[in-house]
């Protein structure tokens, strides 16, 4: 068996996993807010939903990364991925949104979230050398992300909660529900010697 079915494999588990352990995870209730019209209740209820499964796609979509080899300056599951190269391939391929290359440019798009108020889609940020901003995820909900680590290994999941990552988080941001209106449908791609660096640890 290919590493790259296996890892699909491995996937398609993980994600029945994070699916059960967030099962009462669903788009927000607008149904009982008084002060919106019924017409206005539906379709904030609809724009609601919309956004949540958006995100649950771009969640999902990286999942069935998993095992695809890391390689500095990677953009593609064929060539290799390094960190942000994954960001902005699951995004190009569920939202057909072009993401800034590196790690550093894609702290600056979309709405800083907290901590505490994660959800799947989210991107996760982390200082792995030496400087703010320098390696960075995507949030699955249930204290874990999906990242392209470094040279010599594969895309994985990581426990948010493990302490070193704990100990270099730099922050999160949301694009799911931001994005259309912050980042236009093609970014000029950033040169070769500036994109992200792997993650040291």
């Amino acid at each position: 068996m290919s590493r790259i079915l296996f890892g699909a494999l491995r996937a398609a588990l993980v994600t029945f996993a994070l699916i059960a352990a967030s099962a009462q995870a669903a788009p927000p209730d607008v149904s009982n807010d008084r002060s919106l019209t019924a017409s206005a209740r539906s379709a904030a209820a609809g724009t609601a939903e919309k956004l949540w499964h958006g995100a649950q796609d771009v969640a999902i979509y990286a999942l069935g990364l998993i095992g695809v080899e890391y390689r500095f300056g990677g953009e593609t599951p064929a060539g290799g991925l390094d960190c942000s190269g994954l960001v902005r391939h699951v995004f190009q391929q569920v939202t057909g949104v072009t993401l800034p290359r590196t790690s550093k440019e894609l702290s600056r798009v979309g709405a800083k979230v907290a901590a505490g108020d994660l959800q799947a889609g989210d991107l996760v940020f982390f200082d792995t050398r030496r400087f703010a901003f320098s390696h960075v995820g995507i949030y699955l909900g249930d204290n874990r992300f999906v990242h392209a680590p470094s040279r010599g290994s594969e895309v994985e999941i990581a426990q948010l909660s493990d302490s070193y990552w704990q100990k270099h988080f730099n922050g999160a941001r949301r694009l799911v529900g931001v994005l259309p209106a912050l980042v236009p449908t093609a970014v000029a791609a950033t040169p070769a010697e500036a994109t992200a660096e792997p993650a040291s640890r």
